[in-house]
């Protein structure tokens, strides 16, 4: 088995940053783009179409990444990734722009899956647990760094955050020149202790899950903005405050393989999903700092627990001919968590009530899960 040098494990875990990068470069100035690109009365589908994109096209990433391997996958998806961003600024009108959108969340599908499979090829146990609390700790990081620069190029002008999307060459390169090509042989080293017959049903668990950790995440996403404007918060101090969350999410992915090891993978998972319960709960108990700061603790909390483990789960529990089509299902079900996010918003009543509403949805899940989880 190839042994990577660090620089290569870096180049590997700045691949994985464009997954979050995809929507979070013109987050910041999406108003000003939006009416650029003629979608103004559409802003919000800039930003979530291109998830939509990655569920569509997730199984036929699968088949790609069989086919032509890992490696070659993602360095085309890099290659294009690129290309199909960039090209946006060019484009006007929904048509067009939904289309260029949707055809990027493709290619963020296979960078997704081509990416974590390539960890999968390079890292074994307990050093690939590593290595994937590492890959959500990036695309975190890089949630942070890519808000703030878009941010920055925003000002400078609308189109301009639109050249981070050029970003995929530059890791393409560090790719091609600093990864090795993983060995055939590599994939026997594939941990299969997770495949047996319960592995279908085990799968179904481990997807469902990302669909719903993303839904009960990305829900105070689109709602705290809302109710903590309501409360009188300006948009920077609301910007801070979500970069805070996303700090917490990389200090919880950390601490996510001890915290694993030590209590196992379902114990794991059900302090997450509590972790986000709670967090409903505390931010609709109000907007104070101290319930935003213990809110924001429990949301990053149970995003960096329950991710990056997903993803561990996914490789340990796949068989070697499989791991390539359940990363992409994976992939397809965070994006559809994602995706499923934008409908919370038309729950009847306040943007507080959804707090409500998604605590209790927690609530069930973990009922649900721990049940499952105990027959199986």
């Amino acid at each position: 088995m190839n042994k990577l040098s660090k620089v290569s494990s870096f180049t590997l875990l700045c691949i994985s940053c464009l997954t979050i990068m995809v929507g979070a470069v013109i987050a910041p100035g999406l108003a000003t783009i939006s009416h650029a690109l003629g979608v103004s009365n559409y802003a919000s589908l800039l930003v979530t179409l291109p998830a939509l994109g990655a569920v569509l096209f997730a199984p036929f990433s699968g088949r790609l990444i069989v086919k032509f391997g890992a490696y070659h996958a993602t360095a085309v998806a890099l290659f294009l990734y690129g290309v199909i961003g960039f090209s946006g600024l060019w484009l006007y009108g929904p048509t067009a722009i939904f289309i260029n959108r949707i055809l990027l969340g493709a290619a963020t599908a296979v960078i997704m899956a081509g990416g974590t499979m390539l960890i999968s090829q390079f890292y074994v146990g307990n050093a690939r647990l590593n290595m994937i609390a590492k890959q959500g700790m990036a695309i975190e990081l890089g949630g942070v760094i890519f808000l703030f620069i878009g941010g920055q190029l925003a000002i400078l002008g609308w189109y301009w955050p639109f050249s981070l999307y050029l970003m995929a060459w530059v890791f393409l390169a560090m790719l091609l020149l600093l990864v090795p090509l993983p060995c055939t042989e590599n994939d026997s080293a594939l941990s299969l202790t997770g495949a047996s017959t319960n592995t279908v049903t085990s799968m179904r668990e481990v997807y469902l899950s990302a669909v719903m950790a993303m839904v009960l995440f990305f829900t105070l996403i689109i709602i705290l903005p809302l109710s903590m404007n309501e409360s009188g918060y300006t948009e920077d101090q609301i910007g801070l405050f979500l970069a805070f969350i996303s700090l917490v999410a990389v200090i919880a992915a950390h601490f996510m393989p001890r915290v694993s090891l030590r209590c196992g993978e379902h114990y794991t998972l059900m302090i997450a999903f509590g972790c986000y319960g709670l967090s409903h709960l505390v931010f609709y108990s109000g907007e104070q700092f101290i319930f935003l700061v213990i809110g924001g603790i429990f949301s990053g909390t149970g995003f960096g627990l329950s991710i990056p483990l997903l993803n561990h789960m996914t490789v340990e529990r796949s068989h070697r001919g499989s791991i390539g089509k359940n990363l992409s299902y994976l992939a397809m079900a965070i994006f559809t968590g994602q995706f499923l996010t934008s409908f919370m918003a038309f729950i009847p009543g306040s943007s507080r009530d959804i707090y409500v509403v998604s605590a209790i949805i927690a609530a069930l899940y973990l009922v649900y899960f721990n049940f499952k989880s105990n027959r199986v």
